[in-house]
């Protein structure tokens, strides 16, 4: 990989144009300038496509799909990319997180991937609360009950995707980052970590990630994730989930000084909602 890796950044989007514009802005904004930007729309109709089309400087299509994981699949075939990255329609990177991103692959070569901290705000851009991990666990991941590494906050080397595929949306509807995470472990792959907040996700009306009927989807669809890596489920189970959440605290102790007192579920609780108003291409907004 070059001393300046070049990133493509790929996002999905299907009528997203509440939070897009802010999207596209925060890669404009970025301190570093190796890197290309992937739009792949799913044929909206709410001014998407005219949005998109203002900014020259993106690549981009705009037909239908299999939904945003299929997206995902079509940019990443389009990157000319050393990294990829999937930054979500209504997700924004913060400052600086391109240029420290590039110097972490550039100080540590042999790094397959790599993820940083998050911040998770509302439907605003209001902060609800900051998860800073310790590190990259493939057991706490597979016995644990909660994947710690958010899809927006990590990068990929090209040709990891060359080793072990893309994302699997034929076989899941809203689990397929998890799936593709669980995948690096499985394979060996190096990942590392950046102490470094990298994205604000947004949990908002428009949004899945507010919606309470896919994160009942997501729960299903992680746990048969787990069980393809070896989770027993029942009394064993209990005591790995137990097992992963015990070690997730003391590795964050020990790497970060910190553990989490209070569980994130709770302050996300006011922010989440039962049916929120996203468009589906597959019928994920009818679950």
């Amino acid at each position: 990989m070059p001393s300046v890796p070049k990133i493509s950044i790929v996002t999905p989007t299907f009528n997203g144009i509440a939070t897009l514009r802010e999207t596209i802005e925060s890669v404009l904004g970025q301190d570093y300038k190796n890197w290309e930007h992937i739009v792949i729309d799913g044929g909206s109709t709410d001014g998407t496509v005219d949005l998109v089309r203002s900014y020259p400087h993106l690549q981009w299509i705009s037909e239908k799909d299999r939904g945003h994981y299929d997206a995902m699949n079509k940019g990443i075939g389009r990157a000319s990319g050393d990294v990829v990255a999937v930054l979500n329609a209504d997700d924004v990177y913060r400052p600086k997180t391109l240029s420290k991103v590039a110097a972490a692959f550039a100080k540590h070569p042999e790094w397959d991937a790599l993820f940083g901290d998050i911040v998770l705000v509302d439907g605003e851009g209001r902060e609800i609360f900051r998860r800073e991990e310790a590190g990259y666990d493939y057991d706490v991941l597979r016995f644990g009950a909660h994947c710690y590494v958010i899809h927006p906050a990590l990068f990929l080397k090209k040709n990891v995707h060359d080793r072990i595929g893309l994302y699997r949306h034929e076989k899941y509807l809203n689990c397929c980052d998890v799936d593709l995470i669980l995948r690096l472990g499985q394979e060996h792959c190096r990942i590392g970590h950046i102490r470094h907040l990298v994205v604000n996700y947004r949990l908002h009306e428009h949004g899945q990630s507010a919606d309470r009927r896919v994160s009942e989807n997501m729960k299903r669809e992680y746990l048969a994730i787990r069980k393809e890596h070896g989770f027993p489920g029942g009394t064993k189970g209990k005591f790995l989930e137990l097992f992963a959440k015990v070690k997730r605290q003391l590795q964050k102790l020990f790497y970060r000084g910190k553990l989490d007192l209070v569980p994130g579920r709770l302050f996300l609780r006011k922010h989440m909602r039962d049916k929120t108003t996203f468009s589906s291409n597959i019928g994920i907004d009818r679950l």
